[in-house]
């Protein structure tokens, strides 16, 4: 994500986060972000392409 969308979602404080994405590095480095207001309950890895490199991951946020 931009980091103004980053920083929007934290002065929304919105009570949950479901957060896809097709890079799973910059969704760490996102969620390391978050995690200034957020906990994270849950993260899925979804394998949408068999026989690929390619990987979507789920993650569930919480406001603090």
């Amino acid at each position: 994500m931009h980091a103004d969308v980053v920083e929007m979602f934290l002065e929304l404080e919105a009570p949950k986060i479901v957060y896809v994405s097709c890079n799973p590095g910059t969704q760490a480095r996102d969620l390391n972000l978050l995690g200034e207001k957020y906990r994270m309950v849950k993260i899925q890895p979804v394998d949408m392409f068999p026989h690929t490199h390619h990987v979507e991951t789920v993650a569930l946020l919480e406001l603090r």
